[in-house]
């Protein structure tokens, strides 16, 4: 295991994959103006909007703007944000949280561009259904329209086998059947069947079926989770200035060691925090995407806008609620990790009853998390099949029963050989470097591209700039447009 965690902590998410994080992050921000900051206000006129907006029918795309953003939010605000959250606590510390902000504040804009260029990429099938991603971006934007289909490929190819890895090495199981477990006192494997049950009938009927079901389950899911978080922290308000306290100091110096906290130098607590962040809220992983891509809309940036608020739900409400209330418990030096630390620090603040709650939420948070990454894997497996080819029925529905089996097999393979919750999570930071990285660095790559959509965005809906009649602001269009000049 030690092994494992160097290979993790000194290369997968060493320090240049933390700079470039940083580095893409503030890229962005500056280039884009500040965006995440100086018109939040017209982000979240957005999103709220989405929640109350008809279902238009004309727009291209194959779910709602609101379905979309409730699979992408089911599948970001998830475990992650109680486990992942709670175990970079119990290894980076107090200061782990504010590396934790840092990467939701950058995130923000990041995912706003992920999201856009996943739309503007997007393809349609024969059927009329809309479907993108990461490597279709790669692909297009990289490969046909900046001629680099050698790195195009490289990048798509590290992209997905990152991704691929995700599907084997699956948390949202582990951790909904640990917490079960423990609160109920029940067998680890019994609730893990139970949970991959639950899985397919949640899977069972596709993209439209889950939108549905998550557009109903996700925004009750995140109150639920936020009235509790919120209640403890409140009971608790006179010890608020201290906990923040902690977390700026130790931000940059480390944590000396406290109770059944080990201690960890600043390093340790800049990776946590970054990695646990991406894993949350998905930044520049690349899988939102893959969702908002289906999405009915009519201009790329106002579905992209959608991650703003996405990233703000799950990383500087949510994470950082699970954080406060962790750090304010005291519960952060206990010896626990994971779930087990989260579901004790919710007990400490206000009983059982707590415990309880929390144990419902990780079960909510758990399946929409899981079926949210199901549709993103499939928009790859559509990828690697090739638009159009016969086979791409029958592997889908191949994969569409495979899916959750890894999850219960590493529950199995975890209950079997006695692994504690923190070399468990290693693995599942394994699996975001390397999309990450490759995803990036297109989005540098392209970025001249989101920002000619954001500057066509700002002239169509805000009043800023000179709208440009022959922009186009989808890439299949562009095509077309490209075809008829040519006849």
């Amino acid at each position: 295991m030690a092994l494992i965690e160097k290979i993790v902590w000194e290369y997968l998410w060493g320090m240049p994959l933390i700079i470039l994080s940083l580095f893409v992050g503030l890229y962005f921000t500056f280039f884009s103006g500040f965006f995440q900051f100086r018109f939040a206000k017209h982000a979240f006129k957005v999103a709220f909007s989405k929640f109350f907006a008809k279902n238009d029918e004309k727009e291209p795309g194959t779910i709602s703007p609101i379905q979309a953003l409730s699979v992408a939010i089911g599948a970001t605000v998830g475990v992650g944000n109680i486990g992942g959250v709670a175990t970079a606590i119990a290894v980076g510390g107090p200061g782990a949280v504010f590396w934790l902000w840092v990467a939701g504040i950058l995130g923000q804009v990041i995912k706003m561009a992920e999201i856009s260029l996943a739309v503007h990429y997007r393809s349609t099938d024969k059927d009329g259904a809309t479907y993108g991603g990461p490597t279709y971006y790669m692909k297009k934007g990289l490969g046909e329209e900046k001629k680099l289909k050698p790195l195009a490929k490289v990048l798509a190819f590290i992209f997905t086998f990152g991704f691929g890895v995700g599907f084997v090495i699956t948390m949202q199981n582990y951790t909904v059947s640990e917490a079960v477990s423990s609160t109920f006192n029940v067998n680890m494997i019994a609730v893990s069947v139970v949970y991959t049950i639950l899985l397919y009938l949640m899977i069972a009927g596709g993209l439209k079926s889950l939108g549905k079901i998550a557009s109903y389950i996700v925004p009750f899911m995140c109150l639920f989770y936020i009235i509790g978080g919120v209640f403890i922290i409140g009971k608790n308000v006179d010890l608020l200035p201290g906990v923040f306290g902690m977390i700026f100091r130790s931000a940059f110096t480390g944590s000396a060691a406290v109770g059944g906290f080990v201690g960890a130098a600043f390093t340790q607590v800049i990776k946590i925090g970054m990695s646990r962040a991406v894993f949350s809220n998905e930044a520049g992983w690349g899988s939102s995407p893959m969702i908002h891509a289906s999405a009915k809309t009519n201009h790329p940036v106002s579905q992209g806008i959608l991650g703003i608020f996405e990233v703000f739900i799950d990383t500087i409400v949510i994470c950082t609620i699970t954080s406060l209330v962790i750090l304010i418990t005291g519960q952060w030096s206990s010896g626990l990790s994971g779930a087990a630390l989260t579901l004790s620090a919710f007990e400490s603040g206000v009983g059982g009853l707590g415990r309880f709650i929390l144990t419902i939420g990780i079960l909510l948070f758990g399946v929409t998390t899981s079926s949210g990454i199901y549709a993103q894997i499939e928009v790859l497996v559509r990828y690697l099949l090739g638009e159009g080819k016969k086979a791409e029925k029958m592997i889908l529905t191949i994969y569409k029963w495979s899916y959750p089996i890894p999850g219960l097999l590493l529950v199995i393979f975890a209950v079997s050989n006695g692994l504690p919750g923190t070399s468990v999570w290693l693995f599942a930071d394994m699996s975001t470097a390397l999309p990450i990285f490759a995803n990036l660095l297109v989005l540098l790559l392209l970025s001249g591209k989101f920002f000619a959509l954001l500057k066509d965005y700002k002239a169509r809906y805000m009043g800023i700039g000179k709208i440009d009649p022959n922009f186009k602001v989808f890439y299949e269009d562009t095509l077309k447009a490209s075809e008829k000049e040519i006849v």
